[in-house]
């Protein structure tokens, strides 16, 4: 009988190994944790293209929104692990997450196999056009002083502009901020524009042409450097808050399990694709950053949400924000 079963198990191995070398023999499905047309769902579009050209088999993208991307993600979690079913993940979904729901379904750091770091988008923290803080100091103290007169919008809890205002208000040291919940950035980033609320966190590629065309009011950017889309807006660290830095970011995961064959094609396909002409011009024109080397392996991305995860996690749970999935 032990002959029999390790014959068996002999032939399951082959057979796997036979078919990530075939890999990829049909269409391969990104999932993206959100709605079209976010910034997570343009970058996979971007670089499924080039993609499917490196890969020889159509690389398409279907979203599956729900919980703040978790929905999704728990999904390609426990997909079949044969690189057919792959995710677009972000800071939220692998990282944020981890602080904001206790009953998680599924761990960041060991659910998924990382393929590699896709783009990033450095944080900026704007307000309405007509706030009365010239620089970030200004506002900190204001904001100090009028607590109840200052309202903060987000594109509902666990996105982006949530969980990274929680970590800004913390390093500032606001205190309790009134926060308006809506559901996505779209219509909160439009009542900004409307003054009818009065700042909020999110990522650039979001933010760019209304700070570029004086609709909103920018204060810094939580990056190591200034950002050519946005060169007269000072870093988070020249602004006199250099704790607050943070970046949100889209990554390629695919199902824990998948063979190391069809990783190393992944891994080709998505560097290939990030050193695509047209999509490096496509990113630039976004405002996001293009992965380091290292970041482009399942080594560097790995290292990137681990890094995350323990930066975020204490703030958000003390925080008190949760959501479920």
């Amino acid at each position: 009988m032990k002959i029999m079963s390790a014959a068996a198990a002999a032939l399951v191995l082959a057979a796997g190994s036979a078919a990530a070398q075939g890999y990829p023999n049909k269409p391969i499905t990104v999932v993206v944790p959100f709605a079209a047309g976010g910034p997570t769902d343009i970058t996979a579009r971007i670089v499924a293209e080039p993609m499917s050209k490196a890969l020889g088999q159509n690389v398409l993208v279907e979203n599956v929104a729900g919980a703040a991307g978790q929905t999704g993600s728990t999904r390609v979690a426990g997909a079949a692990p044969d690189g057919y079913t792959l995710i677009m993940g972000h800071m939220g979904t692998h990282a944020a997450s981890v602080g904001l729901n206790p009953n998680l379904k599924y761990d960041p750091a060991t659910s998924f196999q990382p393929i590699g770091l896709a783009n990033a988008s450095p944080i900026v923290v704007v307000a309405r056009k007509d706030f009365p803080a010239k620089d970030l100091k200004e506002f900190i103290a204001y904001v100090q002083k009028n607590p109840d007169k200052v309202t903060q919008a987000h594109a509902g809890v666990g996105s982006v502009s949530s969980t990274t205002c929680i970590l800004f208000n913390a390093q500032a040291k606001l205190g309790k901020v009134n926060a308006a919940a809506y559901r996505g950035t779209g219509p909160a980033l439009n009542d900004l524009l409307g003054g009818q609320v009065d700042f909020m966190c999110d990522q650039l590629t979001n933010l760019a042409p209304q700070i570029n065309a004086g609709g909103i009011k920018a204060y810094a950017v939580a990056s190591a450097a200034r950002s050519p889309a946005i060169p007269d807006v000072p870093t988070s660290t020249e602004a006199g808050l250099p704790g607050y830095r943070i970046e949100s970011w889209n990554a390629l995961f695919a199902p824990k399990g998948t063979p190391p064959e069809v990783v190393a094609k992944l891994v080709d396909a998505l560097d290939k694709a990030l050193n695509d002409e047209t999509t490096k011009k496509r990113f630039a024109e976004l405002g996001s950053l293009l992965p380091t080397a290292e970041e482009r392996k399942p080594d560097g991305l790995l290292a990137v949400v681990k890094r995350d995860i323990d930066m975020l996690t204490p703030t958000l749970k003390a925080s008190g924000v949760t959501i479920g999935n």
